[in-house]
């Protein structure tokens, strides 16, 4: 990935933290040659000195066979980002866009129906031990799960290489910088608001 230095995040953990916020990841192999990609819910888990990334496929989506095939898989992860007119700069200049991005490299293997048995009680425990009536995997009839995981292929990626970019006006003057939350904060989107929350939260 292309980063700037005033984009280049190097701190691990906060990267690390940042792909667990933002875990809808869009995994790229080949596939005789060609990019293929599947946009996957994906878990991140250290084992020992290492990380991996934990996911599923259904088993009808043909890029499960290439996880072994592919010498080196792409995982991308993507935050909040939005348009940023340079209006709100107190000096003409061009619009750009802002955003948080990480790309995540490694070699992946298929796991066991045992493995992906433990990864998909990991991935409800996540998303649902929070709420008054969690589905869990202790939840749900025995007969219902041995059927729904026929249907999906589990595999796990080494992690070699982590890269990330904070593009969050880190080049502007500090009135600058402020004007652009400020901007950011009238659009009438989401992915702006929460774009500006994360620039006051990381102020330069």
């Amino acid at each position: 990935m292309y980063i700037p230095k005033y984009y280049q995040v190097n701190d691990p953990e906060e990267v690390r933290e940042f792909i667990q916020a933002n875990a809808f990841g869009t995994l790229i192999t080949t596939r005789k040659g060609r990019p293929i990609a599947t946009h996957l819910p994906l878990q991140l888990k250290k084992e020992g000195e290492h990380y991996f990334l934990t996911g599923h496929f259904a088993y009808g989506n043909p890029q499960w066979r290439t996880i072994e095939e592919t010498d080196e898989i792409l995982v991308t992860f993507q935050g909040p980002h939005a348009y940023v007119s340079s209006s709100w700069y107190e000096q003409k200049n061009v619009p750009t866009w802002n955003y948080q991005a990480a790309h995540v490299y490694g070699t992946g293997r298929l796991v066991s129906e045992e493995e992906l048995r433990q990864d998909l009680v990991t991935l409800l425990e996540t998303y649902e031990q929070h709420r008054d009536e969690p589905v869990l995997w202790d939840t749900l009839p025995k007969e219902m799960l041995e059927q729904e995981i026929k249907g999906i292929v589990g595999f796990k990626m080494k992690i070699t290489e982590i890269q990330a970019a904070y593009k969050l006006s880190q080049n502007r003057t500090p009135q600058d910088y402020q004007n652009v939350i400020d901007g950011l904060r009238t659009e009438d989107h989401p992915a702006s608001c929460a774009l500006a929350d994360v620039m006051d939260k990381r102020r330069p």
